[in-house]
């Protein structure tokens, strides 16, 4: 097994966005509403088949991985997880702000919806404009009754004022637990891990390619809200590294020419410079732009040249269920 470059994989979407993932890609897009790019992704859009990713042979990543699971995942992964990567990475060019929203956790995905996964994310800024900005949790415990007024006027300045605001730069990282309400605006270029699934709660549809009936997962607003965490929460802190608590969702590091990586599947995106990674079984050239799926059968391996990255990974077999 070697590591394999993913060839681009960007998707029409409801909001606007996709130049800095085109400049990162060296791509040409022909829409302005082609923001996100689902990087290895083996899972799809909600109620649809877009999404799935392929190798440069042009066989989906999923398939890939179900025909041989352990070499692509590793005989521990595939004991707690079966044969699925247990991550989604995506690109997310945020070409206007994005509308107030929030995702299931793993209990009421798994009631509502059959789904053994929620969708906790986060957020590793890699360009910002200056000012950019995130907004995520209620500053205040607020009511369900309180959301619906908002939903029904679309008062989108009371949906932000209620969130914490938090400015962000290039290499900070954001967690954002299942539940929190959140918005992410304009002028940011983010790489996102999160569990792969597409499950958004939409509170927000004007000014977008939405209608009202796109935000509720099929389930009802009635159901569909109870998964809204309506505490008030502290203020997230962006740091430069992701907290323990992201730990049984997923994993994440910046690296550098010289770092050594361990044998383990994982998705890696070239943010400056050239060099290669060499593994135990064999060597790709990386840059700026470079998407890498590294198969567990790889081997341990190590990042050269001056290129820098970010490595992204399932969360580790032997890590908890996670509070959300």
């Amino acid at each position: 097994m070697r590591p394999r470059p993913l060839p681009p994989n960007v998707l029409r979407h409801f909001y606007a966005g996709g130049a800095r993932i085109a400049a990162l890609r060296g791509l040409e897009l022909d829409s302005d509403h082609m923001p996100e790019e689902w990087i290895g992704a083996v899972s799809t859009m909600f109620g649809s088949d877009r999404g799935l990713s392929r190798l440069e042979d042009g066989t989906l990543v999923r398939d890939a991985v179900l025909a041989d699971p352990e070499a692509y995942l590793g005989a521990e992964h595939v004991a707690r997880y079966g044969a699925d990567t247990a991550l989604l990475v995506k690109l997310l060019d945020a070409g206007q702000r994005l509308p107030t929203h929030f995702h299931p956790g793993r209990p009421f995905a798994r009631a509502a919806l059959g789904s053994r996964y929620g969708k906790t994310e986060a957020w590793l800024i890699v360009e910002a404009e200056p000012g950019a900005a995130v907004w995520a949790g209620f500053k205040r415990t607020v009511e369900l009754d309180e959301v619906r007024e908002w939903m029904r006027a679309q008062d989108s300045a009371a949906m932000l004022a209620a969130m914490h605001e938090l400015p962000v730069s290039p290499g900070d990282a954001v967690f954002v637990p299942a539940g929190t309400p959140h918005a992410i605006g304009e002028g940011l270029l983010i790489a996102e891990l999160q569990e792969p699934t597409d499950l958004s709660v939409l509170l927000e549809w004007d000014g977008f390619e939405l209608s009202p009936d796109d935000g509720h997962l099929g389930l009802g607003w009635d159901r569909a809200l109870q998964a809204l965490d309506v505490r008030a929460v502290d203020a997230p802190c962006p740091a430069p590294d992701l907290p323990a608590d992201a730990d049984p969702y997923f994993r994440a590091d910046r690296l550098s020419g010289g770092a050594p990586l361990d044998a383990g599947f994982a998705i890696l995106i070239g943010l400056a410079g050239s060099g290669k990674l060499a593994t135990e079984g064999g060597e790709l050239a990386v840059g700026r732009g470079s998407a890498v799926l590294i198969p567990h059968g790889a081997g341990a391996g190590e990042l050269r040249g001056d290129v820098t990255a970010i490595l992204c990974c399932p969360p580790a077999p032997g890590a908890g269920e996670g509070a959300w």
